[in-house]
């Protein structure tokens, strides 16, 4: 596991499985977890909520995968200079969340996929997760990670597929503790960071890291010709294959860790015969593994162990407290929990949804279980979008969002083209 470089007092003859003493770690992240443009807009919520508590100004790294690193990437892209800590970012709407909502209501993925099926690309694997990265730079951002600010720290994470282990892109460094680190990293663009992250598999074959071994530095791999072969083929793929919560940078170190979970849910399902058998079983492997992950470390904050709060998709925010407004359990479990985690158009509805259930939650969690984090001048909670709290609305008009449509979902005035739906 990857020892941070902060705290430096506490690297020497630490265990590399436990985190800093609790008295030394320092600062506040927030971990933004992947799952396509649901998850995006979930944390445009709670994001959003954190603001008008005075937290957000107060994060010391965000921590984002796939997703979460979309969004993260908007957030430094937009938010220049970063607010002093308690400060709030003035113009929310205007500066961010309509933006971020414009971003997310145009189809990105279906144009890269289809260029790997053009005939001059059929031996071009890589050509799919090329024009994902250059839609980043052109609707996201055009910054480089030696653009990105010394405080707060943006961490994007990806999974090294030859090691199995996360690989981060930040301003500092690009690698992971196996491979090594390349040292400094300042000219990769941040778009290039976040397709990495975000090339989530199958739909998106992994991406080449473009690296050779004699550029990284560091690294637990023994330095061998297998390590060299390794490291030129060295390929990346979603973050979330790794670490779908983004905890894997920051959790030894940070002091309070809060986690914006918008990842996907595991839905119970009937037997569908030997073939279709064999993804059911990843699926298993995947629950597994992250449930693993949440339990661990909601049970480390309810011990005390570590600070923070976590919230998901699927929470209901009573759970955090009977008074608190939020969805009700049943359109949550059946409608929103459910939407589909794709860089597919999403609808004015789906947007305002997702971003009503991030910001109540976000609210919820943070005032119940770290509420020394919110400043002096909190705003008085305001639902961002009022006229989609109505259950019978949303469930009429998400009634088909849990779809993946294969050519995708393409707005007009008057609605929605859907080409080529299948159900997941």
């Amino acid at each position: 596991m990857d020892l941070p470089d902060e705290p430096r007092t506490t690297r020497a003859g630490a265990d590399p499985y436990l985190p800093v003493a609790k008295e030394l770690r320092q600062g506040v992240a927030l971990c933004l977890s992947g799952g396509g443009f649901r998850a995006a807009l979930f944390h445009l919520g709670a994001a959003r909520r954190l603001n008008e508590l005075g937290v957000l100004s107060r994060v010391d790294t965000f921590s984002a995968v796939s997703g979460g690193s979309i969004f993260s990437a908007f957030l430094a892209d937009r938010i220049r200079p970063w607010p002093e800590p308690g400060e709030s970012v003035s113009n929310w709407d205007e500066r961010v969340a309509r933006p971020f909502r414009a971003f997310t209501a145009r189809n990105l993925r279906t144009f890269p996929l289809f260029r790997r099926f053009l005939p001059w690309n059929w031996f071009n694997e890589g050509v799919a997760v090329d024009a994902l990265q250059v839609r980043y730079r052109d609707r996201l951002t055009r910054l480089t990670l030696g653009d990105l600010p010394d405080q707060p720290r943006f961490i994007f994470s990806a999974t090294d597929m030859a090691y199995g282990v996360n690989w981060t892109f930040q301003k500092g460094r690009v690698g992971d503790y196996r491979a090594g680190y390349l040292r400094p990293a300042a000219a990769y663009p941040v778009a290039w960071a976040v397709a990495a992250s975000s090339c989530f598999p199958p739909v998106f074959p992994p991406m080449r890291a473009g690296i050779e071994p004699e550029q990284l530095t560091g690294g637990t791999a023994r330095r061998d010709e297998q390590r060299n072969t390794i490291i030129r083929d060295l390929r990346l793929t979603d973050g979330g294959v790794y670490d779908n919560l983004g905890l894997e940078p920051v959790w030894k170190s940070h002091r309070t860790v809060l986690v914006s979970d918008g990842g996907g849910t595991f839905d119970p399902g009937l037997d569908k015969g030997p073939l279709l058998r064999l993804p059911r079983y990843a699926s298993i492997l995947g629950k597994q593994s992250l449930a693993l992950r949440k339990r661990w470390i909601i049970a480390s904050f309810k011990t005390g162990a570590m600070e923070g709060t976590y919230w998901g998709v699927g929470s209901h925010a009573v759970h955090f407290d009977p008074e608190a407004r939020g969805y009700s359990g049943d359109i949550v479990d059946a409608v929103i929990s459910e939407v589909r985690t794709d860089l597919d158009a999403f609808s004015t509805a789906e947007a305002a949804v997702l971003e009503n259930h991030g910001y109540l939650l976000a609210d919820a969690a943070v005032r119940r279980h770290a509420p020394g984090l919110p400043g002096s001048n909190v705003v008085p909670l305001g639902i961002p979008h009022p006229a989609w709290m109505d259950e019978d609305r949303v469930r009429a008009a998400l009634y088909d969002s849990h779809r993946v449509f294969l050519l995708g979902r393409w707005q007009f005035a008057g609605g929605a083209a859907h080409l080529l739906h299948w159900s997941p």
